[in-house]
C-alpha cells in the first residue's frame, strides 16, 4: 500500500476533531479569544444548543481584513509574540480554534478596530464564501452555524439540544469565574438566561454563577508559597453535591480539570464529607508560567506542574486551614420538606384529657406538694410532664445557666435519649450527641497523634478477639501504626487477635467491635489509600467506638461541656463520615410554625 498526502480539508476535519468535540468545545475557544481581546462586555447567542448557531459578541480590539484572513489559516496567532511557549500568558495560543471551527460549520467574522472599517470574512466547512465590508461597532463578532452538517457521523453521537446546551452554559460560567472584570451575557432561543455586570472580585463573581447559599455555606482561601498564590472560596463539608461538578478550578485564570487538583480537594476534605459526596469548591491557582505547562492537550483543559507534590501540599493546606479557622460552622439551613414536618396537623377537638398546659394523664396520681408547688405559671423555669418520682418525693432539679450568647447557646433538655436541644440568642439549636462527640474524640486522637502517640490503657485481661485468617493479616500487617493510636495488638494463633491495650480517650469501650470493624475498613480501603488517608480512617472507626452513644442520658452539666468543647474544636460542625453534627432553627422559622 502506497503513502500519500491527505487532502487540505480532510486534514482539516481530522484536526478539528482534537478542539471542536461539540458545540461546547466551540464555544470555549470563541470566548477565550474574545477575553484575550481586552473585551470589557462579551455577549453569547446560542440557538439548539449551539447546534446550529453560536454567536459570540465582544468590544475588544477587533481585527484589520488582512489579519481576519491570516486568523483563519492554521497555526497562525497573535499570542506567542515571542515563540516562548514556556510563558504562555493567554488562554488561546495554539492558532487551531478558528480553520477547525470553519473546517466543519459555516463560520463568520466580523470585526472592527477602533478608528477602522469593518470587515467580514464567511467561510462555510472550509470554503470562502464571502470577503466584504460590514458594518458593526468596535470589536468582534464570530457566528458559527449548523456545526457539523457535513460530517454526519459527528453529528449523530451529539448528544441533544438541552444537554449540548447545559455544557455551553457551564462552559461560560467557569471563564466567567475567571475574569470578575469582564461582564457576560448569554441568549439561548431567544430567552437570556445568564447576566453578570463586572464584579469588584471573584468571591463576588463565584456568588453571582454558583448556589446562591455557597455564600453563607463557605469559607474563603488565601494561601501564598514559593511565587505560587492560591484564592478562591471553599464549600463547608456539610455544603455538599452528589456529583463533582460544582468544583471550579482554575490555574493562571484558565479553567481546567486537573486529576492532581481534584485528588487534593479530595484528600483535604477527607473524614469530613461521606465517600460517595463532593465538595463545592471555587480555587484560583495563580503559579508562575515556567512552573506549568499548558500545552498537554489541544484543548487546553489538562495542565501538568514542574512540582506538582508543591502544588498538592498547598492545595490540602490551604483547604485545612480555612476549614479548621470555620470551627463549628456547619451548613444551616433546614431542608424544606424537614419544615414541612413541623406544620400543624387537624386532630381531635380538646377532651377531659387535655389541659391549657398540655396532656394530662387522669390515671396518674397528682404531684406531689413540693413539686406542684415548683410549677406556678409564673415561673420561667422549664416545665416536665412526667410520672411522679416514686423513689424521693422530693425533685432534684438544677436550674440552668441563663447566659444564651454562646454560639451553641446552652442546653435545655435532650430529646430521645439522642438529641440536645439548645437555647441560643437567635433560635434553637438541635445537637445529634454521638456525631457531635464523634468528631471531638477524633479530633483529640489527632491531636495526641501530632506530639507522638495515642495514650492507651492496658487491659487487665487482654481479650482474644477471632476473625478469618485474611483480616487477621491485614491487622498483623498494621500492629505499629495501629499501636501509635493507642491500640495494641498481637496475633493469636491463626485466627484470633489478641487486644493488650486500647486508646485512653476510649475509655471502656467494646474492643471486639473495635477490631472487627477495623479489619473491615482494612480490607475495603487499606491498598486503595495512601498512608495518611488510612490513618485518618483507623482515627474515624476508633473515634466511632470511642463516643457518646444514642440512648444515653447525659446531665445538663454533660450537654453543655459537650456544647463549648464543640465550639473550640475544628470541623465540629460535622461528624467523621460527613454527617451534619448540628442544625438551627432561627427564631423567625419558629414563629412562621405558629403563624406569628
Amino acid at each position: 500500500m502506497s503513502i500519500r498526502r491527505l487532502p487540505s480539508h480532510l486534514v482539516n476535519r481530522i484536526a478539528a476533531g482534537e478542539v471542536v468535540e461539540r458545540p461546547a468545545s466551540a464555544l470555549k475557544e470563541l470566548v477565550e479569544n474574545a477575553i484575550d481581546s481586552g473585551a470589557a462586555r462579551i455577549a453569547v447567542v446560542l440557538a439548539a444548543g449551539g447546534v446550529e448557531r453560536i454567536e459570540v459578541a465582544d468590544d475588544g480590539c477587533g481585527m484589520t481584513p488582512d489579519e481576519i484572513a491570516l486568523a483563519l489559516e492554521r497555526h497562525a496567532t497573535s499570542k506567542l509574540p515571542d515563540e516562548d511557549i514556556d510563558r504562555v500568558q493567554t488562554l488561546g495560543f495554539r492558532g487551531e480554534a478558528l480553520p477547525s471551527i470553519a473546517s466543519v460549520a459555516r463560520l463568520t467574522i466580523e470585526s472592527r478596530p477602533r478608528g477602522s472599517e469593518g470587515w467580514a470574512r464567511t467561510v462555510d466547512n472550509g470554503v470562502l464564501e464571502r470577503d466584504g465590508p460590514a458594518a458593526l461597532p468596535p470589536g468582534t463578532r464570530v457566528v458559527a452555524e449548523a456545526l457539523f452538517a457535513h460530517v454526519p457521523a459527528r453529528r449523530k453521537f451529539l448528544r441533544s439540544a438541552r444537554s449540548e446546551y447545559a455544557a455551553c452554559l457551564d462552559v461560560v460560567r467557569r471563564l466567567a469565574m475567571a475574569r470578575p472584570d469582564i461582564a457576560f451575557s448569554i441568549e439561548h432561543d431567544g430567552r437570556r438566561v445568564l447576566s453578570v455586570a463586572a464584579a469588584e472580585g471573584r468571591p463576588a463573581r463565584v456568588a453571582a454563577l454558583t448556589d446562591r447559599a455557597l455564600a453563607d455555606n463557605s469559607v474563603a482561601i488565601d494561601l501564598e508559597r514559593d511565587g505560587h498564590v492560591l484564592g478562591g472560596v471553599a464549600g463547608l463539608p456539610t455544603f455538599h453535591r452528589g456529583v463533582a461538578d460544582h468544583q471550579y478550578l482554575f490555574v493562571n485564570g484558565r479553567p481546567v480539570r486537573d486529576r492532581l487538583l481534584i485528588g487534593a480537594i479530595r484528600g483535604a476534605y477527607a473524614e469530613m464529607m461521606p465517600r460517595d459526596r463532593h465538595a463545592v469548591v471555587a480555587l484560583f491557582l495563580d503559579v508562575p508560567p515556567s512552573e506549568v505547562d499548558v500545552n498537554v492537550h489541544p484543548a487546553k483543559t489538562e495542565v501538568r506542574f514542574r512540582d506538582p507534590a508543591l502544588v498538592r501540599g498547598m492545595i490540602v493546606s490551604g483547604l485545612r486551614r480555612a476549614l479548621d479557622a470555620a470551627g463549628h460552622r456547619v451548613a444551616h439551613a433546614p431542608p424544606a420538606d424537614i419544615m414541612a414536618m413541623w406544620r400543624p396537623e387537624t386532630g381531635p377537638a380538646p377532651s377531659e384529657g387535655w389541659s391549657a398546659s398540655g396532656p394530662r394523664d387522669t390515671s396518674l396520681p397528682p404531684a406531689p406538694a413540693p413539686l406542684a408547688e415548683g410549677l406556678r405559671l409564673n415561673d420561667h423555669r422549664p416545665t416536665f410532664f412526667a410520672a411522679p418520682p416514686q423513689a424521693r418525693p422530693a425533685p432534684d432539679w438544677t436550674p440552668p445557666p441563663a447566659r444564651t450568647d454562646f454560639p451553641l447557646g446552652v442546653a435545655r433538655g435532650q430529646v430521645a435519649k439522642t438529641y440536645i436541644v439548645a437555647e441560643a440568642e437567635d433560635g434553637m439549636v438541635l445537637v445529634d450527641q454521638h456525631a457531635a462527640h464523634e468528631r471531638l474524640v477524633l479530633e483529640r486522637m489527632r491531636a495526641a497523634l501530632a506530639g507522638g502517640r495515642v495514650a492507651s490503657q492496658s487491659l487487665l485481661i487482654p481479650e482474644v478477639v477471632e476473625l478469618d485468617e485474611p483480616a487477621c493479616d491485614r491487622l498483623e500487617a498494621r500492629v505499629a501504626e495501629l499501636a501509635d493510636f493507642g491500640l495494641e495488638l498481637e496475633r493469636f494463633g491463626a485466627r484470633a487477635m489478641l487486644v493488650r491495650a486500647t486508646p485512653a480517650l476510649l475509655g471502656s469501650g467494646d474492643p471486639k467491635g473495635l477490631v472487627n470493624d477495623l479489619a473491615d475498613e482494612l480490607a475495603a480501603y487499606d491498598e486503595a489509600l495512601s498512608l495518611r488517608e488510612r490513618l485518618d480512617a483507623i482515627a474515624g472507626t476508633m473515634a466511632c467506638h470511642g463516643s457518646v452513644r444514642a440512648g444515653r442520658v447525659l446531665s445538663p452539666a454533660e450537654m453543655n461541656a459537650l456544647l463549648r468543647e464543640m465550639e473550640a474544636t475544628p470541623h465540629s460542625g460535622q461528624c467523621n463520615h460527613g454527617r451534619p453534627t448540628w442544625v438551627k432553627l432561627d427564631i423567625r422559622s419558629v414563629e412562621k410554625l405558629f403563624g406569628r
